[in-house]
């Protein structure tokens, strides 16, 4: 396993135990975890990458960015039913997604950790890769 891939599963790791500590279980700490870091990843193409987003406006990760407790959450769980809607790969993805991280300062938690560093690092450009461990 390379090095990034390593640091990648390690963070997973790290926001897993958080939620695990609160009775959540395997699956869905990781079903939750997938669908943050989807919404996360394509920010981070966008922004850092200059690609097109799959995600419509208003319902992508940038949409959380000035959100927090109960607000991040009310519409956390509206981007997660938004998204189930329709055809294609990202309803696909994102059908009968639900919200199972029930204490609104988890999420918060959870969204501020994946919003403080990159997932992905543009190639070639030198770049450290940014990550905040629990």
């Amino acid at each position: 396993m390379s090095n990034q891939s390593a640091l990648i599963v390690q963070r997973l790791w790290n926001y897993c135990n958080v939620l695990r500590d609160d009775g959540i279980s395997y699956g869905d700490y990781l079903e939750q975890l997938t669908y943050l870091l989807f919404l996360k990843m394509d920010q981070e193409q966008v922004q850092e990458l200059g690609q097109l987003s799959s995600i419509p406006a208003g319902l992508s990760w940038t949409s959380l960015t000035s959100l927090d407790g109960e607000a991040l959450e009310s519409h956390y769980r509206h981007i997660l039913a938004e998204l189930g809607k329709g055809s294609g790969l990202i309803p696909v993805i994102f059908r009968k997604a639900q919200n199972r991280i029930q204490v609104t300062q988890k999420i918060t938690l959870q969204f501020a950790q994946l919003h403080l560093q990159s997932i992905i690092s543009p190639p070639d450009t030198g770049r450290e890769t940014r990550f905040f461990v629990v």
